[in-house]
């Protein structure tokens, strides 16, 4: 006895095929993401690199020299945190993506996996209703397992959003804090 017609066995594969290469066009759309956002930063780089280089030929002194390093340090600094941005929002954008697609894909198969059993317990000989309900306890208990692994998962995702968020403001706040004083001792004639 066949769980699967062929007609239904060939949606399914057509459905996963589906499911297959959606999933790996997003990928690629994260990829290109990526590639784009590595690309702006060393065009920028280079082009800043030469700005800085020609500027630093220009000084004469080390006081001016140092107060010109001691004003590259923030916009480095204020780049490099929305570079690390840019890249977190890339890799969770990509990443909801894919758990999105896996929920739906659990959702469906949990439904026709509630289907055969209702099905089942339905055409089950008499006297094994004891053996649907163990199997109607087991689904439901794989299901309360998966429900609590995936609200932790996603309050485990929100946290890492959250320290992150907070390492970023911490970090700008620090730079600019050392680039003030940096700028502040660079301007300071010595005594």
């Amino acid at each position: 006895m066949s769980l699967l017609t062929p007609e239904q066995f060939a949606a399914a594969q057509k459905a996963n095929l589906e499911t297959l290469f959606g999933l790996t066009g997003k990928a690629f759309e994260g990829v290109e993401k990526l590639v784009e956002l590595n690309l702006q930063a060393v065009r920028s780089n280079i082009a800043e690199t030469q700005e800085h280089a020609q500027r630093a030929l220009s000084v004469k002194d080390v006081q001016e020299l140092l107060a010109l390093q001691a004003s590259y340090t923030q916009p480095l600094a204020e780049k490099l945190l929305s570079y690390g941005r840019h890249l977190y929002e890339i890799t969770a954008t990509t990443q909801a993506e894919f758990a999105r697609v896996a929920e739906a894909h659990y959702e469906d198969q949990n439904r026709k996996v509630q289907s055969l059993v209702d099905n089942v317990a339905k055409n089950a000989p008499a006297g094994s209703e004891t053996a649907v309900a163990v199997i109607k306890s087991a689904i439901n208990a794989a299901n309360t397992t998966y429900e609590t692994v995936h609200k932790a998962a996603r309050q485990a995702v929100e946290i890492a959003e959250s320290n992150f968020n907070a390492a970023t403001a911490a970090a700008a706040k620090a730079t600019t804090q050392a680039s003030r004083s940096a700028a502040a001792s660079a301007t300071r004639k010595p005594a």
